[in-house]
């Protein structure tokens, strides 16, 4: 049995964008434009947080799940694929994070 990706997440994601609004939150939350998407994420983003602080291991599991859901449904609202980021974790991966962020600030 293979396991679940990130990618596995996208497909899933550009079916239920394709499918109609009222069986799909996915296409729902599309529908209400990035603005909403960017809010949702946001929300997400909050709860993950909550969740780590509060060392609560389960609910971190959950809402980072959430997190990157929305994230993935917010890149979509802007056509942004996840191998545009991957491309990019990807150069910033071939020095150290210091080095990396170092070469951030002169460009």
């Amino acid at each position: 049995m293979s396991r679940f990706t990130i990618h596995d997440l996208v497909s899933i994601i550009e079916a239920r964008a394709a499918s109609g609004g009222e069986a799909s939150y996915t296409r729902k939350l599309l529908d209400r434009g990035t603005e909403h998407c960017a809010k949702k994420f946001g929300e997400e983003a909050v709860e993950t947080v909550i969740a780590a602080v509060e060392n609560d291991r389960d609910h971190l599991i959950a809402e980072s799940a959430d997190l990157l859901f929305h994230l993935l449904v917010l890149l979509k609202s802007r056509g942004v694929a996840l191998a545009d980021v991957e491309e990019a974790l990807e150069r910033r991966t071939v020095m150290s994070g210091l080095e990396e962020k170092a070469a951030r600030k002169r460009d």
